[in-house]
């Protein structure tokens, strides 16, 4: 029977493991940054979305066009942006990123609060945006490793996923009910005030306790990037498996105000417990990989994209909102550990020179897929109903996931008639001896 002590140390042992890249000052200081500025950006997607849908009759298609243009340039550049990260510096690449987030949000301010606002200037902003987030996001991923090291970026990893689940629980919820009071216009304003905390955090780095590499990659681009990746099958596989949940599986953003607003008839404040309750989800996840320490296997990435499949599939069938709440917690506990399994594989399996463009291949698969995804999903919402949407993106995964099992059954399988076959030959050779 454990004494008092240590019963008292082992809550605190287990608390400081799964915090550990936190005593790094330059993450904390980042994650921080991070969490003010996420959470001003969900605030600022649930007032973007509502206002699309009160402008256009809750169209699913016109929703459709506002996420397919902030996802375009991330199919087309995020590449790209990925080589500019493995050349340049990670923490200037993002202070202008941010800054240039907090600025486009800023200039959107004034024609939400004046009412001057059309369509097309969301489509623009959102399209501004995804540029943006091209150079931002594998560069944010990439520069995680430069701050806390190789030993704690699956912990680091699996923080940021947790920060930014925070944000999504607190954002949604906080702008649904700010969207109520005061209208989209505050919750713009919000969001481009919170993009200080981020441009504050990454300023006050100490520069000097950067993990970087000696020297910059001099020679190679993008398509040395792609043949690297594509040289290794054990990122092929978790690569795969990610393009075709980002492409049907993770449009929440155009399945959750749909379903929100025309099957359950919800307020705006209800939308946010909506996304919250999915955002709740993968905040579990998140502290849940946490304990991680190493490459997780690809059973542990296959397994977690057919449980994905199925909660989706099931939130489509839910009959009540509180029943869409739970299963939208279970959705997004199964969309997150998916995501992180699948990162974790890929980037701890890269090399370090070319961890910027892997990430980025990454980020193309799993999210600038999404342009072609929302339309089609948004067709499917608008002709059958966004429950058709929901099933078919959780069946899109349930079928990829189980061709993954039988890939890599085989490739198991055939391994194994190699390994015996070699050692019936030196059995063979030893009777002969």
């Amino acid at each position: 029977m454990p004494d008092a002590r240590g019963e008292r140390t082992l809550p605190r042992r287990m608390f400081g493991t799964m915090f550990r890249s936190l005593a790094v000052r330059n993450f904390r200081l980042f994650a921080v940054g991070q969490v003010v500025s996420v959470m001003g950006t969900w605030m600022m997607i649930i007032a973007q979305d509502w206002l699309v849908l009160g402008m256009s009759d809750d169209s699913a298609i016109a929703l459709a066009t506002v996420t397919a243009l902030q996802f375009t340039p991330l199919l087309l550049l995020t590449l790209y942006g990925g080589r500019l990260a493995d050349r340049f510096d990670k923490r200037t690449l993002l202070l202008g990123a941010n800054s240039a987030s907090g600025a486009l949000a800023l200039l959107m301010t004034p024609l939400v609060v004046t009412g001057l606002i059309e369509l097309w200037h969301i489509y623009a902003f959102a399209l501004c945006l995804g540029v943006v987030n091209a150079l931002e996001v594998p560069t944010r991923m990439s520069f995680v490793s430069e701050m806390v090291g190789a030993d704690l970026l699956p912990n680091a990893s699996a923080l940021s996923a947790a920060y930014f689940n925070t944000a999504r629980v607190a954002g949604p919820a906080v702008g649904g009910l700010l969207l109520a009071a005061v209208g989209p216009g505050a919750v713009m304003l919000v969001n481009a005030v919170s993009f200080t905390a981020a441009v504050t955090g990454l300023l006050m780095m100490r520069t000097e306790e950067l993990h970087r590499a000696t020297s910059r990659t001099a020679r190679g681009g993008v398509v040395d990037g792609l043949r690297y990746a594509a040289s290794r099958p054990d990122l092929l596989l978790p690569l795969s498996l990610v393009g075709v949940v980002g492409l049907f599986g993770m449009n929440f953003e155009l399945t959750l105000p749909l379903l929100a607003r025309t099957v359950f008839d919800a307020d705006p404040s209800a939308f946010g417990l909506l996304t919250s309750a999915l955002a709740a989800g993968s905040l579990l996840a998140a502290f849940a990989t946490t304990a991680r320490r190493g490459r997780p296997s690809t059973g542990v990435v296959v397994g977690s994209v057919l449980i994905f499949g199925a909660a989706e599939s099931l939130t489509g069938l839910a009959p009540t909102f509180p029943a869409a709440m739970g299963l939208l917690f279970v959705t997004g506990f199964a969309a997150l550990y998916f995501a992180q399994a699948a990162n974790h594989r890929v980037q701890l399996g890269s090399d370090p020179a070319y961890r910027g463009r892997v990430m980025a291949l990454y980020t193309v698969v799993f999210t600038g897929t999404t342009p072609f995804g929302a339309l089609v999903i948004g067709w499917l919402s608008e002709e059958l109903g966004v429950r058709a949407g929901l099933h078919a993106g959780g069946l899109a995964a349930l079928l990829t996931g189980t061709a993954a099992l039988v890939v890599e059954w085989r490739r198991v399988s055939s391994r194994s008639s190699r390994s015996y076959g070699r050692s019936g030959t030196n059995s063979q050779k030893k009777g002969k001896e």
